[in-house]
C-alpha cells in the first residue's frame, strides 16, 4: 500500500495524479467502505453534475479502468499518493505502454507537496552532469 501525501477535494484532481478513492459500498446489512487506487488518465465534464475520472491501474498483469462520477454520494474521501506534471489532459496513451514505462515516464515528472524532485531523478541528473564534464 502507498502512503498518502494529503487528502484532497473533488475539484483538485487532475490527470496524473495517483489517487486512492474510498467509496461506501453496501453488502447485506452493512456498509463498508471498499477503496480504488490508480492514475488518473482523463477527468472529463469539468464541474457539471456529471463530471467523472477515469482511474487506471495495473492488478496482476491486466489494465484495469473505472469510469467513476464526482457527483456520487458514496464517494467518502479521496487521497493524493503522487503527483506527476502533465502535458496532456487525456492520458490514454499510457494504455498502449507496459507498466515499467509508464511508472519510468512518470517518475521523471514526479513531484511531492514540497516541490522536491525524486531522489531517482536526482541521483540521474548527476551521472548525467559528470559524462558531460568527462567529455
Amino acid at each position: 500500500m502507498a502512503e498518502t501525501i494529503r487528502e484532497i477535494k473533488k475539484e483538485e484532481i487532475r490527470p496524473g495524479m495517483y489517487i486512492k478513492l474510498f467509496q461506501k459500498t453496501k453488502e447485506g446489512d452493512k456498509e463498508k467502505l471498499q477503496h480504488f487506487e490508480g492514475l488518473v488518465i482523463a477527468r472529463k465534464h469539468g464541474k457539471e453534475a456529471g463530471a467523472t475520472i477515469t482511474l487506471r491501474r495495473i492488478i496482476e498483469g491486466v489494465g484495469v479502468e473505472w469510469i467513476l462520477p464526482l457527483s456520487s454520494p458514496k464517494i467518502e474521501k479521496i487521497n493524493l499518493v503522487k503527483e506527476s506534471r502533465v502535458k496532456r489532459a487525456k492520458l490514454y496513451y499510457l494504455r498502449n505502454k507496459s507498466q515499467r514505462k509508464t511508472r519510468a515516464k512518470l517518475r521523471k515528472e514526479i513531484r511531492s507537496e514540497a516541490g522536491v524532485v525524486n531522489e531517482t531523478v536526482k541521483a540521474e541528473k548527476e551521472e548525467d552532469a559528470e559524462k558531460i564534464q568527462q567529455k
